[in-house]
């Protein structure tokens, strides 16, 4: 892994000095894949977190896992669910009815969550956005941190958006001009994200 971040360093070396140097000061983050198995729960806890604060969402989140026997969330127990049940844990009726549609996308297989993986991440997108709930952001947040996809850029991210600004001094939230600075990070905007979200955390 030290050569790859070597390569990123050098990679940012090359084409984005300003990147390069924050790099250098917050470090780079490892990019993760994680297991198919958690793909549901990352998007139950992805929906969860919407528009709530971390600790908020995370004491919710705890109270759903509880709704399920071993605290395994999957996509067949959680259409046995009642939507007060979901509620009771202190989801909106608009969340509770979000992680319901999740769940039927993946049990009737019009979201294979086993196959995520072998598509682009355009397709990815695609398939997710096809749930209620789930937009751009939340599909991007998927390809980063469950996907480990390497060279993804959220525009739709206010943190990043903001981090970018401040870093490269820009005057507005100018999408071509934040979007023609992350095309000299590719392939690795991932990685860039990272840094920006921790260099101004």
């Amino acid at each position: 892994m030290e050569n790859n971040h070597s390569k990123i360093l050098n990679h940012f070396k090359k084409h984005d000095k300003i990147m390069y140097a924050a790099a250098q000061k917050t470090g780079l983050k490892l990019i993760e894949k994680k297991d198919s198995t958690q793909h549901f729960s990352s998007l139950c806890q992805a929906i969860i977190s919407q528009q709530l604060s971390w600790k908020a969402a995370d004491s919710i989140f705890t109270k759903f896992k509880n709704l399920f026997p071993r605290k395994t969330i999957t996509a067949k127990h959680t259409l046995t669910l009642p939507l007060k049940k979901l509620q009771s844990c202190g989801l909106s009726l608009s969340k509770a009815n979000y992680i319901k549609d999740l769940a039927e996308h993946v049990e009737n297989k019009s979201l294979p969550l086993n196959n995520l993986h072998k598509l682009s991440d355009e397709e990815v997108i695609n398939l997710l956005t096809q749930v209620k709930g789930i937009g751009p952001w939340t599909a991007e947040m998927f390809l980063m941190f469950s996907l480990g996809r390497e060279d993804v850029f959220s525009h739709g991210d206010l943190g990043l958006r903001n981090s970018l600004k401040k870093l490269y001094n820009l005057d507005s939230d100018d999408k071509v001009e934040m979007q023609k600075i992350a095309e000299k990070w590719s392939p690795y905007r991932t990685y860039a994200a990272r840094v920006l979200w921790d260099l101004y955390d």
